[in-house]
């Protein structure tokens, strides 16, 4: 609905001469909205799983791809959003699933209570619009909202609009905007999602050693580094398990054989 296919097909046409289509009258707004009409119920990959098996339900085919978005609190920087994209190809024919994933903090997640119709353009502005989507609403949880604006002069004439409407007998004083990040309307999260399928193609082509099927993937830690100064256990994972989905053949692959003195929280705590 969103328009992810113009970031996932062409690189899977490339990688694998595989020709993707979009399910006509398929609607996906059901699982969730990142405008709020809907919450999304489950996490992400629940949500992309979901999807994916009602395209084949609703196509008649073996193989789907869903893509499910989500965005947080960036762990250690105040104020910074990070947008984490899944990208997830469900073979039903064989039991298989393969995953594809990335993040990234370079994302223009934004919101502001604004005063005036100038206050609503240098938010646009400080967005990106209008490449990067913006959304209107005369409170952060307000049902309604203007959200397919595509010009100054419509965002202009929308805003002012607001600014001079009565709500529940007032005239309106405020209003709540935030960036659009409905991925047709998001340019830096397409390039996201972009990453997150060049992830799926390479976990495709992590081929079972024992029997060969596709999707040899991590499926957790093993070990952590030690590091290469004191010698003591830190918390960078050093070794991962990989196993097989198909035969559940398993092995421990290492990254790397120590951890940093930088890393170590015993050496720079």
């Amino acid at each position: 609905m969103h328009g992810k296919e113009k970031a996932i097909a062409p690189l899977l046409k490339n990688h694998f001469g595989a020709d993707l289509f979009v399910p006509s009258n398929f609607d996906t707004d059901k699982y969730g909205t990142f405008t709020r009409e809907i919450k999304r119920h489950g996490d992400q990959k629940e949500t992309a799983r979901k999807k994916a098996l009602a395209a084949i339900k609703h196509s008649n085919a073996d193989i789907a791809i869903a893509s499910e978005g989500s965005f947080y609190p960036h762990p250690g920087l105040p104020f910074i959003s990070t947008n984490a994209e899944l990208v997830l190809l469900v073979d039903l024919k064989n039991g298989i699933e393969v995953e594809g994933y990335a993040q990234s903090s370079a994302t223009n997640h934004l919101h502001a209570q604004v005063s005036s119709p100038s206050e609503v353009i240098l938010f646009a502005k400080k967005i990106g619009f209008p490449e990067h989507g913006i959304i209107l609403r005369r409170s952060r949880d307000g049902r309604k909202m203007e959200k397919e604006i595509k010009t100054w002069e419509e965002l202009e004439n929308k805003a002012t609009r607001m600014f001079s409407s009565f709500f529940a007998g007032f005239f309106v004083k405020t209003l709540y905007l935030e960036t659009d990040m409905r991925a047709h309307r998001n340019p830096t999260r397409m390039k996201v999602i972009e990453s997150a399928t060049l992830d799926l193609i390479k976990n495709i082509e992590s081929l079972c050693p024992s029997c060969g099927t596709i999707g040899f993937c991590k499926e957790g830690v093993a070990e952590n580094l030690t590091c290469a100064r004191c010698i003591l256990t830190t918390n960078i994972p050093g070794s991962f398990l990989y196993t097989c989905q198909k035969c559940e053949y398993k092995e421990k692959r290492s990254e790397r054989d120590f951890a940093t003195p930088e890393e170590c929280s015993y050496c720079n705590p």
